[in-house]
């Protein structure tokens, strides 16, 4: 059978691009340095913000804590997200065992992040000075759980294996 002129070029060309089969990397290279590029950057430890007026307790424990909302307990201030709430003063008078101003703060940090799906309660992290009454972080505890942050961590200062912290 006699093959027609458009089947004849359709062949000469199948065979002119069958050398060509390799694979063209430039492209996937630039992906790959843009992406290695964006995970450097974006790569990054969760080190809770830390001030010099506190003076962080040590543990034993390897695990760093997630980002998450942050209760600064200072000499003076309570602070959510390094915006002051009340005095410490203040709490240290009270009786009551919830903290009206920082519920409401904590109610409005609620209300910008949805809570996700599974989960039962918002994490926070309370960052406080060694010196820091029971009583008041009690308190702090007991809004941060009324309000539904009831994952709390205690940010500390990890103690160094077989020294002194």
């Amino acid at each position: 059978m006699k093959m027609s002129r458009r089947a004849k070029r359709m062949q000469r060309n199948h065979k002119r691009n069958a050398n060509k089969n390799g694979l063209n990397l430039t492209a996937l290279m630039d992906i790959f340095t843009i992406l290695v590029f964006f995970l450097m950057v974006n790569q990054s430890e969760v080190e809770v913000q830390n001030t010099d007026s506190v003076q962080l307790p040590v543990s034993v424990s390897e695990n760093k804590p997630e980002e998450q909302l942050t209760v600064l307990i200072t000499g003076n201030d309570l602070l959510v997200q390094g915006r002051s709430v009340v005095a410490l003063s203040v709490l240290k008078q009270g009786e009551d065992e919830i903290i009206p101003a920082l519920l409401s703060e904590l109610d409005y940090q609620a209300s910008r992040t949805p809570l996700l799906p599974g989960e039962d309660s918002r994490p926070v992290t309370i960052v406080g000075d060694k010196g820091t009454e029971y009583a008041v972080l009690k308190k702090i505890m007991s809004t941060c759980a009324k309000s539904g942050f009831a994952n709390i961590s205690l940010a500390v200062n990890q103690k160094q294996p077989g020294g002194a912290g």
